[in-house]
């Protein structure tokens, strides 16, 4: 039998309040400014999406964004952001492939060599998984997109060929 518990407010020993339930939200929020321990999780977003991104042998070498993208608005410009990222793909000939995420327009990560593929393969199934720790410093909404390259102009190189992505934030107080 599962069991519910249902309240407004949790008070302290001295009978004060100490957490307040917000029934509109769902989410806590402590008095006199409190905040959580350093390594609390404050929000998750998560986002999904099924967009081809294909870069042809025209534009080897140049890094080209994904649909794959999430925004995260920090609660405290201290907050890190945690961020994954999963998707399959397709390879043709390629033979280094590159992974990049931006924060806004600039690169936090970069990987000009995250896999490699020998050029006598033809098609291959690829993933494209990344975790991240950013800080991001600002409680401004702040965009992370997926960047993907290959350095070979006769060859192609797919992000989430007929295959579903996911990115998800977390914003971790420090």
């Amino acid at each position: 039998m599962a069991s519910i518990l249902n309240v407004d407010q949790i008070n302290n020993a001295a009978g004060t309040y100490a957490v307040t339930i917000d029934a509109s939200t769902g989410k806590a929020s402590f008095p006199n400014g409190a905040t959580l321990p350093a390594g609390s999780v404050v929000q998750v977003v998560n986002a999904t999406g099924n967009t081809e991104t294909a870069v042809g042998g025209g534009t080897y070498a140049t890094w080209v964004s994904t649909n794959a993208s999430i925004t995260i608005t920090p609660t405290s410009s201290s907050s890190k952001i945690f961020i994954t990222h999963m998707a399959g793909g397709l390879s043709e000939f390629t033979q280094d492939i590159g992974l990049r995420l931006l924060r806004g327009g600039t690169a936090t990560y970069e990987s000009v060599r995250y896999g490699y593929q020998p050029s006598s393969q033809g098609w291959v199934g690829i993933q494209y998984p990344l975790a991240y720790v950013d800080s991001p410093s600002t409680t401004s909404a702040t965009t992370y997109t997926i960047q993907i390259r290959h350095n070979n102009s006769g060859a192609e190189l797919r992000h989430c060929d007929n295959a579903t992505w996911s990115m998800v934030a977390m914003e971790i107080a420090q």
